[in-house]
């Protein structure tokens, strides 16, 4: 796979508050996901993103399990090496 066009984010290159959302997800999850790391480039977007994705997690009737088995799988249908 080739290298990224934008560098995902370390957690000691950034600070404020994608420094709590990356600290955050380091402690639920134990990683952070590459594409909000490469987000994190620009902070408001990814503030808002994560609104976005939590909203669409958490909310509706389609339990949180089963969209994150969703993703996964189109995730792996389309051979994306996430």
């Amino acid at each position: 796979m080739p290298d990224p066009r934008l560098r995902p984010l370390r957690p000691d290159e950034v600070d404020g508050a994608v420094r709590e959302v990356f600290e955050a997800y380091l402690k639920e999850r134990g990683n952070i996901p590459n594409m909000f790391r490469t987000v994190a480039r620009r902070p408001a977007h990814l503030l808002t993103m994560l609104a976005h994705f939590r909203t669409v997690m958490n909310e509706g009737t389609v339990p949180p399990l089963l969209k994150e088995l969703l993703a996964v799988r189109v995730s792996h249908l389309n051979r994306c090496h996430y």
